[in-house]
C-alpha cells in the first residue's frame, strides 16, 4: 500500500482488508485487558493510537459494539482483529492492533498496560524454556 518509509502496511489473515499507518504513533501499549484478551484469543493485544484520517483502509471492516462507547473493528471473512475506536475515551482517533503490521517491529512496544488484569503466567514468560520454533 505504502512505499513511504514513514509508514507501515498490515492487515487481515486473508488479506481482504489491507491498511497503512504512520509508524510515528501517540503510543504503542501491550493491553492485559480481559476484553482484549476475549476478543483476540490472545493473552494480550499490541495497540498503536494514531489519528483516524491517518489510517488508510482498503476493504470494508465489520465493527462490534464491545461496550457501551468501545468499537471493534474486524475482517468479517477471516475474524482478524484489526482496530478499535472509542469516541469518549479518545475521539477522532484509533488503535490499531500492531500484531497485523506487516513488520511489527516497525513500532516497538513502549508500555504495558491494564496489568490489573493480567494471566498470572504472563508475569514469568521471560523465566520460561523458548524454542525457535515448534519442539520435536
Amino acid at each position: 500500500m505504502s512505499d513511504s518509509p514513514d509508514r507501515a502496511d498490515g492487515g487481515c489473515h486473508c488479506g481482504a482488508i489491507r491498511y497503512s499507518m504512520p509508524v510515528a504513533v501517540q503510543h504503542h501499549a501491550l493491553c492485559h485487558c480481559t476484553d482484549c484478551r476475549r476478543h483476540s484469543g490472545a493473552p494480550l493485544v499490541g495497540w498503536a493510537l494514531i489519528r483516524q484520517e491517518e489510517l488508510d483502509v482498503s476493504g470494508t471492516p465489520k465493527i462490534y459494539a464491545s461496550s457501551s462507547e468501545g468499537r471493534r473493528h474486524f475482517c468479517g471473512d477471516c475474524g482478524t482483529g484489526l482496530f478499535y475506536t472509542n469516541e469518549t475515551v479518545f475521539p477522532g482517533q484509533i488503535d490499531v492492533q500492531t500484531a497485523t503490521l506487516d513488520d511489527p517491529d516497525l513500532i516497538p512496544a513502549q508500555i504495558q498496560i491494564q496489568t490489573a488484569d493480567r494471566i498470572g503466567w504472563m508475569e514469568r514468560i521471560g523465566e520460561m524454556p523458548a524454542f525457535e520454533r515448534y519442539p520435536g
